[in-house]
Formats: C-alpha cells, sequence, structure tokens
C-alpha cells in the first residue's frame, strides 16, 4: 500500500498516497479548484497545466496550479471555491 500523506484543503484534513497532485487531493476532498466569473465550479481540465482551471492557494502563495504540483505533508491549500481569496 502506497504511503498516505495528510495536507490541509480549506480547513479540511485529506489523505493521499504520496505522490499526488493538489488537484487529486482537492477532489479527495470533495471540493473544486475555483468558481468561474459565472459561478460555474471548475478544476482541473487539461491535466498537464496549460488551462489554468486548476488553481489555487498553496501555501499562501496563489494561481498555483494544482494539476503540477505534488502534495506535501502539512501543506495548507485553499480553493477559490467559496471566494477564499481575490483571483485576479
Amino acid at each position: 500500500m502506497p504511503e498516505q500523506i495528510t495536507l490541509m484543503v480549506n480547513g479540511r484534513s485529506v489523505s493521499v498516497a504520496r505522490g499526488a497532485t493538489v488537484a487529486i487531493a482537492v477532489t479527495v476532498a470533495g471540493m473544486h479548484c475555483r468558481n468561474s466569473v459565472t459561478g460555474e465550479p471548475r478544476g482541473p481540465l487539461c491535466g498537464m497545466g496549460i488551462c489554468f482551471e486548476c488553481r489555487v492557494e498553496i501555501d499562501g502563495a496563489l494561481h498555483q496550479r494544482s494539476c503540477q504540483i505534488l502534495c506535501a505533508s502539512g501543506m495548507n491549500v485553499r480553493t477559490n471555491e467559496q471566494g477564499n481569496y481575490k483571483t485576479i
């Protein structure tokens, strides 16, 4: 069984396998990355870091592409699902 690590997504503790991306952790938490300007939920689309639909805040750094960053134990991720931070 793969080693599990724990991080926080919007204040919720989430465990994922070591080597999982932040996008996977957000999905495991049952959340989406952000809302579009018209309110629709947005999440990973391309999985290659090109579309920018998966942007989140990671440890205070805004606009991080969650599909390109591996989870780290103790990482703090905030999505803009509920307008948690200003996107632009």
